[in-house]
């Protein structure tokens, strides 16, 4: 049994003292997801909490509180699955909530930004645990002092080694800025924007050379980095030409890194982070989170921000009886096969099984098809495997090239059972009537236009907020266009066949990628590649890397921060 599943005393609980990373969720440990599965209480910086509330259960303890009593109490927020919230009194501080919170035996996470031993003030917080007699534990998180530079492409050691300095700027007295000012080895100086020219000059007033490479990273981690190279002596006037200052935003965290043997100077060779080819692209997704959900992880691999806006919702149909007549043909023997060309119509059939008390265990001895691998994958997540899944195009056509013919001396049934969308095509229909089948088309759910989406998302499709919008079928342009109006003309349109495309310029919509084959993963590797390409004609060119969005009337030229 780990620590993390330790059972908590029935009097002063547990604490997990948890790292949530510099910023990436990808950088979250096993032993952090685990700890906060098994969390009842989660206490966390409002920087982190998106970060490690994923990984909480439902009904973890949620309060919403502002500041400590001093300037150096983290303000904390707490959260529960009813996303209710309820107000801590100021008076008390971080180590008062997390002894409040263990309370009768209760499981507490207090998860940190960065590192507990390194990044956050936790030490405090352990003290008191310790003298309350309430058993803790903690799960070291990637520090930013080490996670950020990884991401911005800055090594802080060389093959032949250096000596590596830490030092909190806001904290740093003046004997530390003396003894690394007087060592030659790599500095990694955590600071606020408007606070690093400053430690630039305490470095050098310290011994450093003003020629001494420096790199200043903001957002680490994110797609909202933001990286620069100067040195020592230039870096204060390299950020005021950039217009990063002076800046309401100067109070922002950044990472800075000095020293010759940082490799600074090979930043645009190892930059790997800032250099994908959607990187801190904002695109939108117009389908659900369901059925976007992989689609979404693909498209942050490449960099990019997804953003999912549903245009269409699903019903149940008018008429239910023809489902209810099929769902009970299936389970008395009258079909060979199911078609499913949809993850929604596995979910409709799986809603009316449970309806009738019935689990996947009623398609033994069916054959079962799934028109592509998003709903074989639901499929599999009901508890059935399916028999045919099409090695070509994911699509009707590409399910029948698959398709065997009826036999009646193999095929002791000669039906398919087809639950599909009301506004579905005939194409599967006449092609398995032409391969000698019987079809039960039947209605299984109806889709309808969704409500609008919220209207900042709505005035940012309009007004060029967004760098690319994915079209994964005709009726997703026309939806999205009736439901949040015109996407931009500084919008990247990528769409996932002929007939979509011919929809979108139908709508006065200029089609920028196009997949090779209709296949939604193909369409996201196809947008890749244009940001890829995009990104090498502006570095051919000498010219900034800016992202689409940038470029619209009124916008600032440089990468957003």
């Amino acid at each position: 049994m780990s620590p993390t599943t330790l059972p908590a005393g029935l009097e002063h609980g547990h604490v997990t003292f948890l790292g949530a990373g510099p910023g990436d969720p990808g950088l979250l440990t096993l032993r952090a997801v685990e700890a906060l599965a098994n969390a009842d209480v989660l206490v966390a910086e409002p920087e982190v909490i998106d970060v490690v509330r994923t990984h909480a259960r439902r009904n973890v303890t949620v309060l919403d509180t502002d500041s400590g009593p001093s300037p150096d109490t983290p303000q904390l927020t707490v959260v529960d699955g009813a996303s209710t919230t309820s107000g801590v009194p100021a008076s008390k501080d971080a180590a008062n909530i997390v002894m409040e919170a263990a309370r009768g035996g209760r499981r507490v996470v207090r998860a940190v930004s960065g590192d507990p031993g390194l990044d956050a003030y936790a030490a405090e917080e352990m003290l008191a645990c310790a003298a309350a007699g309430v058993p803790f534990e903690v799960v070291p998180g990637v520090a930013a002092a080490v996670g950020v530079p990884a991401y911005a492409g800055v090594p802080l050691r060389d093959a032949q080694g250096a000596d590596v300095r830490f030092v909190d700027a806001r904290t740093a007295s003046g004997r530390c800025w003396t003894e690394v000012g007087a060592s030659d080895g790599t500095v990694v100086v955590s600071a606020t924007l408007d606070s690093v020219g400053a430690a630039a000059g305490e470095l050098v007033a310290a011994g450093r050379k003003p020629d001494t490479p420096m790199t200043v990273t903001v957002a680490g981690t994110t797609t909202r980095q933001r990286t620069w190279v100067a040195t020592l002596g230039t870096i204060a006037q390299t950020l005021k030409q950039a217009k990063v200052l002076p800046s309401p935003d100067g109070g922002r965290p950044v990472i800075a890194v000095v020293g010759e043997r940082s490799a600074a100077a090979q930043r645009d060779q190892l930059s790997w982070f800032e250099s994908k080819p959607l990187f801190g692209w904002k695109v939108l997704v117009p389908r659900t989170k369901e059925q976007a959900a992989s689609l979404s992880d693909q498209l942050r691999s490449y960099g990019a921000v997804p953003h999912e806006v549903p245009t269409i919702a699903v019903e149940p149909p008018r008429t239910p009886q023809q489902m209810e007549r099929a769902v009970k043909g299936l389970v008395t023997g009258r079909y060979e096969w199911i078609a499913f060309t949809s993850v929604n119509a596995v979910k409709a059939v799986r809603e009316k099984f449970e309806e009738y008390g019935l689990d996947a265990r009623a398609f033994a001895g069916i054959k079962v098809a799934a028109v592509g691998e998003q709903t074989a994958k639901a499929l599999v997540a009901f508890g059935v495997k399916p028999d045919l899944v099409p090695s070509g195009e994911q699509s009707a056509a590409g399910l029948l090239e698959d398709w065997p013919p009826y036999d009646p001396v193999f095929d002791p049934i000669d039906r398919v059972f087809l639950p599909r969308a009301d506004i579905a095509t005939e194409t599967l229909v006449a092609g398995l009537i032409e391969l000698g089948w019987e079809v039960d088309d039947v209605t299984a759910y109806r889709t309808v236009r969704a409500s609008p989406p919220p209207a900042e998302t709505r005035e940012a499709i309009k007004g060029g907020g967004f760098d690319a919008v994915l079209f994964t079928s005709s009726s997703t342009v026309r939806n999205l266009v009736g439901i949040a109006g015109k996407p931009h003309n500084v919008t990247v349109i990528a769409c996932i066949g002929p007939a979509t495309a011919k929809t979108a310029e139908e709508h006065g919509l200029r089609v920028d990628v196009m997949a090779p084959e209709p296949s939604v993963h193909r369409l996201a590797e196809a947008l890749a590649d244009f940001g890829l390409r995009r990104r090498a004609a502006a570095l051919e060119a000498g010219d900034p890397v800016t992202r689409p969005s940038e470029r619209r009337p009124g916008s600032r030229r440089r990468r957003s921060t």
